[in-house]
């Protein structure tokens, strides 16, 4: 069995109290309603706000496109959790907070982006960012020498990492990445999605910005869109981000925020089952003779397993992907075949979903077409193996 990486006790001098991240997610920073001492603080749906006599607004709210105090309440968790100084930004998806750093940079800017990265806003980038000036090199991310070699000294301004990336789980060295950019003079931007900021913090180790999408694991219950960004600094880059999303509308809903919320009071319990859980169906599925291989950073043999041991901890997400013997034609019958497995898009939710990417992605993809993707739930190990154990044999005959 794989030994897990060092588990570390989360505290920071930066939190409140020096109280561990764990304990102030659980408790959403520990704020109770003035005015009821509730320990759950309210909804706030108003969309305009009474100004004061004078003209101002002292309470700090005027209208609810560039504002919300549940946001609020919701950003001020998440910039703990990921140790962002310069706070985060919640919005209406991923793709919109990815989006809105892409509409931060300057035409004729230049852009390094992984190759193997969220398929979505591979494409976006593909047919939207030539459109405004912006010049892109996809490169393998993992590959220290690579990247370097791709960056344009003065116009690169960006260097967008995915890590773990989707749907292969590469890894990439985030502090690496960081010293690459830095001495550019670019930026470092980080899709942590498929780690959390449980698993790991990209701010600690050099980025500038951290993206999720906070659809995933951050919520867990399949019921919330929504996007996140955590900053490490307030300059003026960050400032445009603001401004953009402020102007766009493109701030998360108030009753989203809320439900986000109260996920990530759970966030810490939820990501270490997961992970554990996806650990073990790793293992197992590595001597499966209908697998030819499984893809997950966890396992030793895994290429990107040593930088994982340094820059995840307290395990290693809850995705993983395996091929299947058979080819394309195995992979589809084999998902075609499960019965407590959802076959359905998206990942991180308290139910395991599994999904032949190569379908999804169509033609240009780097996804392998003998791929299953699966996130893992919440749910008893043993029935996951053993529905997929079926589901493989039945497709291969057995």
């Amino acid at each position: 069995m794989s030994e897990p990486n060092a588990p570390q006790r989360d505290t920071d001098t930066g939190t409140p109290g020096g109280f561990s991240r764990r304990s102030l997610a659980a408790q959403a920073m520990g704020r109770i309603e003035p005015e009821t001492r509730a320990v759950v603080m309210p909804l706030h749906v108003s969309t305009t706000f009474i100004r004061d006599p004078d003209n101002g607004y002292s309470s700090g709210y005027c209208y609810a496109r560039p504002d919300n105090a549940t946001v609020r309440e919701a950003e001020s968790v998440l910039a703990m959790l990921e140790g962002a100084e310069a706070g985060a930004l919640l919005f209406g998806s991923g793709m919109a907070a990815a989006t809105a750093v892409f509409g931060a940079l300057e035409p004729g800017d230049h852009v390094v982006a992984g190759t193997v990265m969220y398929w979505a806003l591979k494409r976006w980038l593909r047919e939207e960012a030539p459109r405004r000036g912006l010049t892109l090199t996809f490169v393998e991310t993992d590959d220290a020498d690579a990247l370097r070699a791709a960056i344009e000294p003065g116009r690169t301004k960006l260097v967008w990492i995915e890590t773990p990336g989707n749907p292969l789980w590469t890894v990439t060295d985030i502090a690496a990445a960081a010293g690459i950019a830095y001495a550019a003079g670019a930026r470092l931007a980080v899709d942590s999605t498929a780690a959390s900021p449980v698993h790991t913090r990209p701010l600690e180790l050099g980025a500038d910005i951290v993206m999720h999408s906070g659809t995933k694991i951050l919520n867990g219950h399949s019921d919330v869109v929504a996007g996140v960004l955590a900053g490490a600094k307030a300059d003026a880059f960050w400032e445009r981000i603001r401004g953009i999303r402020a102007g766009s509308g493109g701030i998360l809903g108030p009753f989203e925020a809320y439900l986000l919320m109260r996920s990530l009071r759970t966030l810490h319990l939820r990501a270490a089952a997961q992970s554990a859980g996806a650990l073990r169906l790793a293992e197992r599925l590595s001597g499966h003779s209908h697998v030819s291989r499984v893809l997950y950073p966890g396992l030793p043999n895994d290429p990107g397993h040593a930088v994982a041991r340094r820059q995840m901890q307290d395990g290693f997400g809850f995705m993983l992907s395996i091929r299947v013997a058979g080819g394309e034609a195995g992979a589809i019958a084999t998902a075609a075949r499960v019965r407590l497995w959802k076959r359905a898009t998206s990942l991180g939710g308290v139910e395991s979903l599994i999904e032949h990417r190569a379908s999804v992605e169509g033609p240009g993809s780097p996804c392998p077409p003998d791929l299953l993707r699966l996130s893992t739930g919440i749910e008893d190990t043993e029935d996951l193996y053993r529905d997929l154990d079926q589901a493989l044999r039945g497709a291969h005959g057995d």
